[in-house]
């Protein structure tokens, strides 16, 4: 369960990262919803996946599925 809390929190790391890019400096107000509500998801998915994977790997993991997902959406 942990490990899939964690690739997904991954993934909502993508979604808040486009979103803070599509709010043209937070201007835009549903972006900026997007953005928070998916920052926030994700941080506490991190989070809870650290009860049951070490630190460090669940870090690497949750910025690695980001990374990659924003570099295979460009």
């Amino acid at each position: 369960m942990y490990w899939l809390v964690l690739v997904l929190s991954g993934v909502l790391e993508a979604v808040w990262a486009t979103a803070l890019a599509a709010s043209r400096g937070l201007s835009k107000p549903w972006p900026v919803v997007v953005f928070a509500i998916s920052m926030m998801a994700s941080v506490v998915g991190l989070a809870y996946a650290m009860r049951g994977i070490p630190v460090g790997t669940a870090y690497a993991v949750w910025v690695g599925t980001g990374a990659a997902l924003m570099v295979a959406g460009r």
